[in-house]
């Protein structure tokens, strides 16, 4: 085949190319735009290097993945089937596909703090859901004209650059511009490199914030929501950053509760005979061994009280506040040293103790929860969980401490706003998810399913079989780990920040 300067089809091919190229900068330059939510999804850095990286990896980045698809797809076609009217229209069909799968990606992104991908499916699947029938007509509408503008913007840039081709190939403005950004490309990797190797967080926490980038790792995800100790980071200790504040904001506002009849008595006991078990399985109780809890007692205690996360308990325990759910549902707690300041009220419609050994039972007994004290040197173990309670009939999957009291509250007391509004625990009645997120001692406790995963404040992480305790040797699941922060640190935002 003839390739000569003076060949049809060389002469077609090169101004394909030459066109591409200007249609490239366009996309470009919405791509830029539409990346700009990522970095309005996530917290602005706090440091000038932190910002002059979020400048530059933007521009670079976003940039280099536009080039990238012109190459792997409008350039092979410009060679292989160089006819100016049809490479135009497949080029605006493959860039319209290629924003409208990038602009899903953001939306997802602001919403739910992850990049499209398999492990998240049915989460993402849920948000779409959730936004289209909503008002499904309406919401239909708005996606069809939002495809149908991209497509019409890119019919539009890419017939403009071809009938104006010879006075942009006069302009000097793709070498500036592929100059700048090819500096802002090795600017972005030389300071990742420096951040990555000296842990200088307010660049490395910016890792996956646009999509195809860097990998999340837990250090960074533990500093991206400001969970990471500097001062326990030992490479981390060149930078003046303290321990992160934790403040309780409670709900603007709470539903009230029905009158209650029948009041729930909640024990905590040191041990549990043979006896007392066996007598209890006569009684019809039903019996758990799947019941997660911190071995540290007062987070365990502050566990079930408050039914939130130990991550609230200094703001809350210092202050000497009772649980906010308290002021709809009254509580008395017998035998626990440390929540002394809540009252013992014989009323109560919650009534907590601490027993050496558990009482007796018998088939008269009033709405019972018996719970044996954790002994293990672990971080998080699981214990024994006996209840008359019907709401807990039948349950034999792992639920943790916190949602004993949001079951409790939802179930038996018909309170399923006030659970929803001031508990951060599962109504494992209703719910199907089977996974939570706890806070003890400094280490992030997620649970899903049989998997728990514990993230300390250094950024080490295990993951381990909560039924068999052995180690399970697995990649993070980083998209679960994000919904589970997000709802750790649900009360730690003010209402109208949340």
């Amino acid at each position: 085949m003839n390739l000569s300067s003076h060949s049809p089809f060389s002469s077609k091919a090169s101004q394909l190319l030459s066109w591409g190229h200007w249609f490239t900068f366009a996309n470009i330059g919405l791509v830029l735009l539409i990346t700009l939510s990522y970095l309005a999804a996530d917290k602005a850095p706090t440091t000038t290097l932190g910002w002059i990286y979020m400048l530059v990896t933007w521009l670079s980045h976003t940039s280099f993945i536009t080039f990238c698809v012109f190459v792997l797809s409008i350039f092979p076609l410009s060679l292989i089937f160089p006819y100016p009217r049809h490479i135009r229209g497949m080029a605006a069909c493959i860039a319209t596909l290629g924003i409208t799968v990038l602009s899903v990606d953001a939306f997802v992104y602001f919403q739910l703090g992850y990049h499209l991908n398999l492990q998240a499916l049915p989460e993402i699947l849920s948000l779409f859901w959730k936004t289209i029938s909503g008002s499904p007509a309406v919401n239909s509408l708005i996606v069809l004209a939002m495809i149908a503008a991209i497509l019409g913007f890119e019919l539009i840039v890419g017939n403009h650059a071809w009938r104006h081709l010879e006075r942009l190939k006069s302009y000097a403005f793709p070498k500036f511009a592929s100059t700048v950004l090819v500096t802002c490309f090795a600017t972005s990797h030389i300071m990742h490199i420096w951040a990555d190797a000296n842990s200088y967080f307010d660049i490395t926490m910016q890792d996956n914030v646009l999509p195809l980038s860097y990998p999340t790792t837990a250090k960074t995800l533990l500093a991206r929501h400001e969970l990471l100790d500097m001062q326990k980071y030992n490479q981390a200790r060149s930078l003046n950053v303290g321990p992160n504040e934790v403040s309780y904001h409670p709900p603007a506002s709470l539903a009230s509760c029905p009158a209650q009849d029948t009041a729930v008595n909640l024990y905590i006991v040191k041990t549990l005979s043979e006896q007392t078990d066996i007598s209890l399985m006569q009684l019809g109780w039903h019996r758990s061994e799947q019941l997660l809890v911190p071995t540290l007692a007062e987070d365990f205690q502050f566990n079930l009280l408050y039914a939130l996360p130990a991550y609230y308990k200094r703001p809350l325990m210092d202050n000497r506040v009772p649980p906010v759910w308290s002021s709809r549902l009254s509580l008395s707690v017998t035998g626990l040293d440390k929540f002394a300041y809540i009252d013992d009220t014989k009323s109560a419609d919650v009534r907590v103790s601490y027993q050496t050994q558990s009482p007796a039972f018998n088939e008269d007994t009033t709405p019972t929860v018996v719970i044996v004290e954790p002994a293990s040197s672990d971080m998080v173990t699981t214990t024994r969980f006996y209840t008359n309670i019907p709401a807990f009939a039948g349950y034999s999957e792992l639920f943790q401490i916190s949602d004993v009291l949001t079951t409790i509250t939802a179930e038996h007391f018909q309170c399923s706003a006030l659970a929803t509004a001031s508990m951060l625990g599962n109504n494992i009645a209703t719910d199907t998810l089977n996974e939570g997120v706890n806070y003890s001692r400094g280490v992030l406790v997620a649970y899903k399913k049989d998997r728990i995963t514990l993230i300390a404040q250094d950024g080490s992480y295990k993951q381990i079989s909560a039924k068999e305790g052995f180690t399970l040797d697995q990649k993070l699941d980083v998209p679960f780990l994000i919904q589970s922060i997000k709802r750790l640190k649900q009360f730690n935002q003010t209402p109208a920040t949340k």
